[in-house]
């Protein structure tokens, strides 16, 4: 674990993507759009069979299809359909949603409840969902919280079955890092071997750029304001083989009332939004969707959980920006993440000759 002092900035981060090159080289394919409420970029430096036109068709019909089974703003999806409905009968779901659930689920139990699924009621009543509310009171959290809780869904076969007719879920957490993965399937079982996917910030990669390098994401310098205007790099990460990388933070994506401001990750334990001292959460794992689930995870834990908790999982490397305690702005990463911060690998040289 490596710990560096920064100067005390505001508490924005963002993760953009950075491409090494200044313009596509001709065999580049770069195509974007928009998607799940954000943004999403493919780029491949292979070719894909059909062309560019082939590759957006089959985007088109895989983002078509996660959403039509877990947009919670799609009123028509099925996993709209399950929130609004009694659970009973027990809801038959196909396959890959099935996953996707499943998936969610167990983040509940390896992060000791951290993140949960079923928080999204609590995430609406403090306004950063579909609805918005003014005011938030003690008897509010405690009603909405005797229906959240991931252990009450489960899955029997095809079918989510869930414990309260109140209870609805939400798979926003992972859901970014899932299609990353989805979408990174697609491009391999095409023969594409080098690529990036990136859908609002959370990135799946492998092999290299036009250029033969290692694909890099920046991860921005945390700035105290909401525009998105402010995009200066903090760290590089750079990975030369497969794997997820996910960024979570308390970045414009926020609201100040009564002159509190209020961070869009809700404590789904405390029914309160998280009141902890990581601003930032960089993941590294061998899947985006995993890399989703502890950068969320991981905000609502603080610096002392989080450091518990990734003493005994194994296949994840972090790095985060955080208060200490005089406010100040510290810069923490596990020992793995080195080899994937390329600036820190030189001035660890030039430290060190």
């Amino acid at each position: 674990m490596k710990t560096l002092s920064l100067a005390p900035r505001g508490l924005l981060l963002s993760l953009m993507l950075l491409l090494t090159a200044c313009q596509p080289a001709p065999t580049q394919i770069r195509i974007q759009g928009n998607t799940m409420g954000t943004y999403y970029a493919v780029t491949l430096s292979d070719p894909f069979p059909g062309g560019q036109a082939a590759l957006q068709g089959e985007l088109d019909t895989l983002l078509a299809r996660i959403n039509q089974e877990i947009s919670t703003y799609d009123p028509d999806s099925l996993i709209s359909r399950f929130n609004q409905g009694s659970g009973q009968p027990p809801m038959a779901i196909p396959a890959t949603m099935a996953n996707i659930v499943q998936q969610g689920i167990d983040a509940g139990h390896l992060t000791a409840g951290k993140l949960d699924v079923t928080v999204g009621p609590l995430v609406n009543l403090w306004g950063f969902g579909f609805n918005k509310m003014d005011s938030v009171t003690p008897q509010m959290i405690d009603s909405i919280k005797s229906f959240v809780g991931y252990q009450k869904i489960r899955l029997e076969g095809s079918r989510i079955v869930k414990d309260d007719p109140r209870v609805i879920i939400n798979c926003s957490a992972i859901a970014k890092g899932y299609a990353c993965d989805v979408i990174a399937r697609l491009l391999e079982k095409e023969g594409v071997e080098n690529y990036m996917v990136e859908i609002g910030g959370e990135v799946t990669m492998k092999g290299v750029n036009a250029q033969g390098d290692c694909w890099r994401i920046g991860i921005n310098k945390p700035e105290d304001e909401t525009t998105g205007m402010k995009n200066e790099v903090e760290e590089v990460v750079q990975l030369c083989k497969k794997g997820g990388v996910a960024t979570s933070g308390n970045y414009r994506n926020y609201y100040v009332k009564d002159g509190k401001k209020y961070a869009h990750t809700i404590d789904p334990r405390t029914g309160y939004p998280a009141q902890q001292d990581i601003l930032s959460a960089t993941v590294v794992a061998d899947d985006c969707m995993t890399a989703d689930a502890y950068a969320t995870s991981f905000m609502a834990m603080g610096t002392k959980a989080m450091r518990k908790l990734v003493t005994k999982t194994k296949g994840i490397e972090y790095f985060i920006i955080y208060t200490d305690s005089i406010g100040n702005q510290q810069i923490e990463y596990s020992k793995g993440m080195i080899s994937f911060l390329p600036n820190r690998q030189q001035l660890a040289i030039l430290e060190n000759p």
